[in-house]
């Protein structure tokens, strides 16, 4: 192909085994025919030691500007504090909402007892416990902030749908634990319901996360496509990957509207690195989810089908190497050169792939804009660095009511300590007092509040309002309540 066919696309090269995995990743599908424009970039481990915390420079981000499309090798992030994860950095900056893994099984050429296994997990990528929101609020207490989004939630089960309907795959799974964060998990599970109605030529159901990681774990061939949260999706979608047999083979897609990031899901493997023998399978298939991304779709089918023929001849690298079973054990670039001598052919015994010219990237939809609710403050909790006991912060917070503000709870970690608490509850130094009012609470009321619990010479940390939304209460009960 004429430079002018050829796609811009940046690379980078990594840390541990990445620069070994990549170059042979690239060289298999420029031997198969892709026209890439390669802009190679320097990120992770020597950039965050030249001070950038992040572990990308300026230059790095006007590359992904310009082409879209990131094929990033692992990085080694440095131990110890200040270093943020560049993976959740670039996926959140670029707003890649969509991490997409596919975990098929290759057996009997790779062990698993799940041979029949061939699902997608839809991860949502930039909300829930990785908005990386946290504090420390007391001496014994850390806080996380769990953020799920209704715009966020709506675009990641809209796209889960989109995906199984372009691929043909037949169900959709939702999972979550709204029975547990019924605000938060229960939005995300409720949008899914929503969403669902417009996609009734899809099977649908839902499952609690615990359970239903563990049908996975246990029956991987009753899922199609699965979509959930972000933490929970972090953990199922290596689970399964472990479940086809081999981490190592899996590969990662996240998508988004301006720039999407092709990767293995596995890490930089520093204790490998130089050897030779690292496995750029990972690597190479989520190349091939690259080459259907940006249309070059024959190409993409005929690296992929080779890779097959080669796991199914027998030729494979260390860490899926069995005795007996697999023909040649090789290093990292002879399992390039497997590839690149069987282009062209088809697995014989593996189901072949098709990439047809149709199929491409997803279509991402427009977020449904809905009309703003009616929000009424009905009261706030105080939280409370505190080391009194439980009756001594009861006594002040009595103390502290105002202007219809009532306290009528006190919470510790979640508990109910009071009114009519349990001598058997263990309690930190964290607390949560809750003041309640019959009528609408203003801004003014609380901070007259706050002012008086001020005059009883404590600290408090936060302060969160409770709501009604169009009359429906929007606030959990203390557990016990």
């Amino acid at each position: 192909m004429s430079d002018v066919a050829k796609t811009p696309i940046t690379v980078a090269y990594g840390d541990g085994i990445g620069p070994e995995i990549m170059k042979a990743s690239l060289r298999v599908m420029e031997a198969a025919g892709a026209a890439l424009d390669i802009q190679s970039i320097e990120i992770g481990e020597q950039v965050y030691l030249r001070g950038h915390s992040s572990g990308i420079e300026d230059a790095a981000w006007d590359s992904l500007r310009r082409t879209k499309v990131f094929f990033k090798a692992p990085i080694t992030t440095p131990q110890g504090g200040g270093y943020k994860s560049l993976n959740v950095t670039v996926r959140k900056s670029l707003g890649m909402f969509a991490n997409v893994r596919p975990c098929v099984a290759y057996a009997p050429f790779v062990p698993t007892n799940h041979p029949g296994m061939d699902l997608i997990v839809v991860r949502e990528n930039e909300e829930d416990l990785y908005a990386g929101i946290e504090y420390q609020q007391t001496d014994d207490v850390m806080e996380s902030m769990k953020i799920i989004s209704r715009p966020g939630s709506e675009r990641i089960v809209r796209y889960a749908f989109d995906l199984a309907r372009s691929q043909g795959r037949k169900k959709v799974t939702c999972m979550t634990k709204d029975n547990i964060m019924k605000i938060s998990d229960g939005l995300f599970h409720r949008c899914f319901n929503d969403i669902g109605q417009i996609y009734r030529d899809i099977e649908q159901d839902h499952y609690i996360i615990d359970i239903g990681m563990a049908r996975v774990a246990t029956r991987p061939e009753r899922f199609d496509v699965i979509v959930l949260p972000n933490l929970y999706g972090d953990i199922l979608s290596d689970v399964t990957a472990e479940t086809t047999g081999s981490v190592g083979l899996g590969p990662s897609a996240n998508i988004g509207p301006h720039c999407s990031m092709f990767e293995a899901i596995h890490g930089s493997a520093p204790d490998i690195a130089g050897r030779g023998i690292a496995n750029p399978s990972g690597l190479l298939l989520a190349g091939v989810m690259m080459l259907v991304h940006i249309g070059q779709n024959k190409v993409a089918e005929k690296v992929h089908n080779a890779w097959l023929k080669t796991i199914e001849d027998g030729v494979h690298t260390g860490d899926i190497y069995q005795a007996g079973r697999s023909t040649q054990k090789v290093g990292t670039q002879d399992f390039a050169d497997a590839v690149i001598e069987r282009l062209g052919q088809t697995p014989s015994k593996l189901r072949s792939v098709s990439y047809p010219e149709s199929e491409g990237r997803v279509a991402i939809g427009t977020v449904e804009n809905h009309p703003p609710q009616k929000k009424e403050i009905v009261g706030v909790d105080i939280y409370l660095h505190s080391r009194l006991t439980t009756d001594q912060i009861a006594e002040k917070m009595k103390a502290s009511e105002c202007e219809g503000m009532v306290c009528n709870l006190i919470t510790n970690r979640g508990v109910k300590v009071w009114p009519d608490g349990m001598a058997e509850t263990f309690t930190s130094d964290h607390w949560r007092c809750r003041f309640m009012c019959d009528s609408t609470v203003t801004h003014a009321q609380i901070v007259t509040l706050l002012n008086k619990i001020i005059e009883q010479d404590l600290d408090f940390i936060k302060v969160e309002q409770l709501c009604k939304f169009n009359g429906e209460i929007a606030f959990s009960l203390g557990q016990g309540q």
